[in-house]
Order: structure tokens, then C-alpha cells, then sequence
């Protein structure tokens, strides 16, 4: 304290560098304080171990085979997604051709109707008829049959004309059986009802006679 102080000087026991500068002892004094109140240094402080080698190259491994696996992931993910956009867009396409399936099949029966009006007014027309009334339907059946197998050609409907041909139990449906003469067995004879394809797609099967070998 101050009063210390001055007593010790007026006693003569106090240096010089004291008596000069009084403020030194307060320093001291202050420095021995803080040294006493600073306890062991924080162990927070100290500077940490770095990973080993091993540790390091333990984690490299493991992060390498997540990315592998999130690439796997990601690439059967986009297939996945491919493949649904394959099939979406086959589905539209499928659609747009064969929406009208089944108005089609309703149609081809009105062409069997028609087809056959034609084929039995020609067989009563009479070139000898003072009147060719008959004359004039069956040209007029005619066209009317021409132009909707044309319609239906654009809209991709198609008449099968089977006869001579390879019997395909895709395409055709067997009424009967005909002896072979002069055909090879398994070749279609005759057709009692025609069959149709819409796109390439059968919607109707013909029915056909097979020509198979005589049994004597």
C-alpha cells in the first residue's frame, strides 16, 4: 500500500529505482497477481494429433464406394427412366394407330355386307335385259366397294388374301379341310370369310379351308 511505501522510504530501506519510480512495485505487484490467478494452460489449446495414414486412406476407401454406389444408383435410375420413356411413348404411338380397332372391326362386316350384295347382283344382271336396272346397281355396288377398300388402305386396313398361301394360325381360322389336288397339304384352299389387318395387326381372322391330302 501507499502508506508502506512512504514508511519504508522515510526509513532509508528503499533502492533508488524504487524511490524513483514508485509505479514499479505496483507492477510487480500486478504481475505476480495475474501469474497466480493464470491456472495450468487449457488443454483445448494444445495442438491435436493429425489422423494417421491408415485412418486416411480407410476413409478414401469408403467415401470411393459411396460414390460407386450412388453412380450405380444413379445409372439404373436414368435406364429405368429410359425405359419408361420408351414405353410412354410406344403406348402414343399404339394409340394413334390402333384407336380405331374397334370401329374397324364393326366396319369390315359392313364391307362383307356389301361385298356380297355386289357378288349377287352380278350374278342375276343379264346382258340380254332391256332394262339394265341391275346392270347399273352392280356398277354402282362396284364403286361404292373399290372406294372404301381405298379408305381403307389409307387408314392402314388391309384385306388378306390368303388363298395359295402358307396356313398361318396367326392369321387364319380353319372351317374345313379340302383334298389337295394339285396344292401342296397345309396350303390354304379356299376363304369363306375374309380376314383384315389394321397396321399389320390382325383384327379379324380369315376363315380358310386347308388343303390336305386324300386318304384312299
Amino acid at each position: 500500500s501507499l502508506k508502506w511505501f512512504y514508511w519504508q522510504n522515510s526509513r532509508g530501506l528503499l533502492p533508488k529505482v524504487a524511490l524513483d519510480c514508485p509505479c514499479a512495485f505496483s507492477t510487480a505487484a500486478q504481475q505476480r497477481s495475474t501469474g497466480d490467478e493464470c491456472g495450468p494452460e487449457d488443454p483445448r489449446d494444445e495442438p491435436r494429433h493429425p489422423l494417421s495414414e491408415r485412418t486416411l486412406e480407410l476413409k478414401a476407401s469408403k467415401l470411393e464406394e459411396q460414390v460407386r454406389d450412388l453412380t450405380e444408383r444413379y445409372r439404373k435410375a436414368l435406364a429405368d427412366s429410359e425405359n419408361v420413356r420408351r414405353r410412354t411413348q410406344k403406348f402414343v404411338e399404339d394409340a394413334k394407330l390402333f384407336g380405331i380397332q374397334s370401329f374397324c372391326k364393326d366396319l369390315v362386316e359392313v364391307a362383307d355386307i356389301l361385298e356380297k350384295t355386289t357378288e349377287s347382283t352380278e350374278r342375276e344382271t343379264e346382258p340380254s335385259d332391256p332394262k339394265p336396272t341391275l346392270k347399273k346397281i352392280y356398277e354402282g355396288l362396284s364403286l361404292i366397294e373399290a372406294k372404301l377398300q381405298s379408305v381403307f388402305a389409307k387408314h392402314g386396313l388391309q384385306k388378306m388374301n390368303p388363298v395359295g398361301g402358307k396356313y398361318d394360325p396367326y392369321d387364319h381360322e380353319i372351317v374345313c379341310h379340302v383334298p389337295a389336288e394339285g396344292m401342296q397339304p397345309g396350303t390354304v384352299a379356299l376363304v369363306t370369310q375374309d380376314g383384315y389387318k389394321l397396321h399389320g395387326r390382325t383384327i379379324r381372322h380369315a376363315h380358310v379351308g386347308v388343303a390336305v391330302e386324300s386318304q384312299e
